[in-house]
């Protein structure tokens, strides 16, 4: 029996339900049954044999990523475990419903905050936490984004507590990574299982380049039948330039850095060895800062001299739309229920982990009493960077948080620590349990797409309950099972 000694302990299993008194085995969850059933009938060492075929052929597709100041070289294959992540489709449904809800009032909020401001004037959020974050971008106050969308692309993050409850735990709504993942893990389990595939109604996820060029066309502020759209990526230098070359490739459109872009006439043109061609949408993966020299940082050599006048003008589409990171800030965040019921007259459906701020005092005063309990995070990281897990934490780490708290405490927020859900993962030769995220990924264009499933990220070390990628981690592939419902939310 593959799965005979797999403890669940006291953490929500996403797989097994807990162990059989009589029997002694674990009891896999409804919708797991059938991929339970099948990984239990394969002959011995049949499941490391997969799992190191599903391993080269990720190697052979050239799925990496960059770790910076890593002394063993820069690029590496990330990590991939074969049992995937499954969710059943009244809950997918549920989540689906959140994330567009979710979605549609950070636009709104977005839209007010660089235009009446009523949020503010209103004072259900103070005025100071927006005009101090660090994504607030002056520059784009009085904006009107194409067709009056401000977040295009979103990868939000979700966890799930030791009770069964999903949480939202950040929005990530400026330039999110790892879709590129969730298309190339499918493929390879698709090779890897294909018995699987047949039998079970898993909700594909091979739509979304169709659907991101759809939605990035639909943003075209020319009156073209054809728009053209480009990818802009920081180079091959960028840690997820893989993923912008796939899915310009995917989408079948030119992928350009922006020494290949040049403004003239009111216009942005790519250089093409037939001569300058016109660009109307701009998919950028480039941070605001380096987006144009003279309008952010003057010592960019990424960006676009004069690329911002063509967009404030309403000349070219960008998405995601400049200055809309000041929606997924850490401190932001925390009032993130109460955008959704200052816009939409609505409560989350899907509820924000509990949140301390650090430049209230009281909250603060309670951060620092328990930072050995706590999760302190810096607002703008990312990458599992700036993060304090307080339970794993040394008496130096919490000194030196409480520290960085009392020199700029609009910086940080307290969270408590959540027992993450986990998922059985291949450890050598035999399966143990590792704590999971979720990321699905959301389009906004002439409707709210959210993308069935998303990427699945998962801690490798034991114990560990940091997923990024650049801290160690990898990814599964996430299976939504099919119901009877539509496929598009309206927004």
């Amino acid at each position: 029996m593959k799965f005979n000694g797999y403890a669940t302990d006291d953490f929500w299993d996403e797989m097994f339900l807990g162990r059989s008194e009589e029997h002694g085995h674990a009891i896999a969850r409804e919708a797991a049954r059938m991929l339970v059933e099948r990984i239990e009938s394969l002959p011995e060492g049949e499941v490391q044999r997969r799992q190191a075929s599903a391993e080269r052929a990720l190697l052979q597709m050239g799925i990496t990523f960059t770790v910076y100041g890593d002394d063993q070289g820069t690029e590496k294959i990330f990590p991939f475990d074969l049992i995937p992540r499954i969710i059943d489709a009244d809950e997918w449904l549920m989540i689906e419903k959140g994330l567009v809800q979710r979605i549609q009032a950070l636009n709104m909020f977005l839209d007010d905050i660089y235009h009446d401001q009523r949020i503010l004037k209103d004072r259900v959020i103070p005025e100071h936490v927006i005009y101090s974050g660090k994504s607030f971008r002056e520059q784009c106050i009085g904006l009107n984004p194409p067709k009056g969308i401000w977040c295009h692309i979103t990868g939000t993050d979700l966890v799930r507590d030791n009770q069964g409850q999903i949480y939202v735990l950040e929005d990530n709504m400026r330039v999110p990574s790892g879709v590129s993942y969730v298309l190339e893990n499918r493929e390879v389990m698709k090779r890897t299982f294909p018995q699987m595939f047949e039998a079970t109604r898993i909700v594909p996820v091979d739509k979304y380049p169709s659907q991101l060029r759809e939605t990035l066309e639909h943003l075209s502020p020319n009156a073209v039948s054809e728009p053209k759209v480009v990818v802009l990526t920081p180079g091959i230098y960028n840690s997820a330039y893989f993923e912008h070359s796939f899915l310009a490739q995917q989408m079948g459109v030119e992928l350009v850095e922006g020494r290949d872009l040049v403004v003239a006439d009111g216009f942005v043109f790519m250089r093409t060895t037939k001569g300058f061609e016109r660009v109307d949408v701009i998919y950028r993966r480039l941070d605001d800062d380096f987006l144009d020299p003279k309008t952010f940082r003057p010592d960019s050599l990424l960006g676009v001299p004069g690329i911002f006048d063509v967009y404030r003008s309403g000349r070219v589409a960008m998405a995601n739309a400049p200055g809309n990171g000041i929606a997924d800030d850490k401190v932001v965040y925390g009032y993130v229920p109460k955008i959704i019921k200052y816009y939409l007259d609505q409560d989350p459906i899907i509820p924000n982990v509990p949140t301390y701020m650090c430049w209230d005092e009281k909250e603060r005063e309670y951060v620092l009493a328990n930072l050995d309990k706590l999760v302190v995070k810096a607002a703008n990281e990312s990458g599992g960077y700036g993060m304090l897990i307080g339970p794993h934490s040394t008496a130096e780490q919490r000194a030196k948080f409480a520290e960085l708290i009392k020199e700029n405490p609009r910086n940080y927020i307290g969270q408590p620590t959540l027992s993450l859900s986990r998922v059985p993962t291949l450890c050598e030769n035999k399966f143990e349990g590792r704590h999971v995220d979720l990321r699905p990924y959301i389009l906004y264009g002439k409707d709210i797409w959210v993308l069935p499933g998303g990427l699945t990220r998962v801690a490798l070390k034991k114990g560990s309950l940091v997923v990024n990628s650049s801290q160690g981690g990898g990814s599964k592939d996430t299976w939504v099972l099919q119901g009877k419902r539509p496929s598009v939310a309206k927004a």
